[in-house]
């Protein structure tokens, strides 16, 4: 299998589908002939033409409100969204139209919004957000975030297929950080957890970029078998995959980039507060980001962030409770 970057992967999955479908076209802001601003697009417009590679006004509305329509009339459009936090400005083109129209009408709206998401790279406030939530609170959308090159792959190539309106957050810090094998050819990643490590004594439950936070935090803890889960999928959430792993090891852990008021974190909290009680031997705790806009300053971004080092006091703390 070839190694692909995380970045390499999302571009494969959508060259490969274009490829193999040609009702799937990409848009939005300086994808066509720019390549994109982290240029995964790079390239797309030679080969595939600016009617499957279109290059869209600084509009966001205007570019889910166009996706939603193409989608009615049989087409598949992937949108790039430049930056996760512009989605606010299509917000109601994505959770009042395309999220409720086949309820409404019967009508699928078979769209894939690409956000590029999260911190770590000085971005400030207004291009490092994790909106995740805003998503997961509104009926009709599937939200999904891989934190490994071949889940990226998978995923996107499923996202693409679903007859839903699908989220797919792509991590900024994990473009070019991340690499690993990835199958050749079109393959489906189902949207459900999956164990990053298996372990017995504590469950961290992670996705995104927050995935290798965690890994590399708990990777040697004082001995103790700390188990990963990597979430993937938030909506739907693999809720069965979540108890299983708290009744394996009776105390769970949740690292989550987002904002901490009511983030993808406080659901799987929740959760296990409501269904799996009697398998804790401890509390739920968990690691997120305070309901701040994220500083451009280095050494300040780095202290708000989940980090390695906060991690592992989480998560020696409630070993040891």
């Amino acid at each position: 299998m070839p190694t692909m970057t995380y970045l390499q992967a999302i571009s494969d999955a959508m060259r490969q589908e274009m490829r193999h479908d040609e009702r799937v076209f990409v848009m939005g802001e300086d994808i066509g002939v720019f390549g994109g601003a982290f240029k995964v697009t790079d390239g797309f417009i030679e080969e595939f033409g600016p009617d499957r590679v279109m290059d869209t006004p600084l509009a966001e509305s205007g570019i889910i409100g166009t996706a939603v329509g193409a989608a009615v009339v049989g087409l598949r459009p992937i949108c790039e969204m430049q930056f996760a936090d512009f989605i606010s400005c299509g917000f109601d083109q994505l959770v009042n139209v395309a999220g409720k129209m086949y309820y409404r009408q019967g009508l699928p709206v078979n769209i894939t919004v690409r956000l590029p998401s999260g911190g770590g790279f000085s971005g400030g406030p207004y291009h490092s957000q994790n909106p995740e939530a805003w998503f997961m609170h509104a009926p009709g959308m599937k939200v999904v975030a891989p934190s490994t090159a071949e889940d990226a792959k998978g995923l996107l190539v499923s996202a693409v297929r679903d007859r839903n309106p699908v989220v797919f957050l792509e991590h900024k810090h994990l473009y070019r950080r991340v690499k690993g094998e990835v199958p050749d050819g079109l393959y489906e990643t189902p949207f459900t957890a999956r164990v990053a490590r298996e372990g017995t004594d504590l469950t961290v439950f992670a996705y995104g970029a927050m995935v290798h936070t965690a890994m590399e935090a708990t990777e040697d803890l004082d001995g103790a078998s700390v188990e990963v889960v990597d979430l993937r999928s938030l909506v739907p959430l693999d809720e069965e995959a979540i108890l299983a792993s708290v009744r394996k090891t009776s105390k769970a852990l949740i690292v989550d980039e987002a904002n901490e008021t009511c983030a993808a974190g406080a659901q799987v909290a929740a959760l296990i507060a409501d269904r799996g009680f009697e398998d804790l031997d401890g509390p739920v705790r968990r690691v997120a980001t305070p309901d701040i806009p994220i500083p451009f300053s280095p050494p300040l971004e780095q202290a708000v962030l989940p980090s390695v080092d906060r991690v592992k006091e989480a998560a020696r703390e409630l070993l040891e409770y």
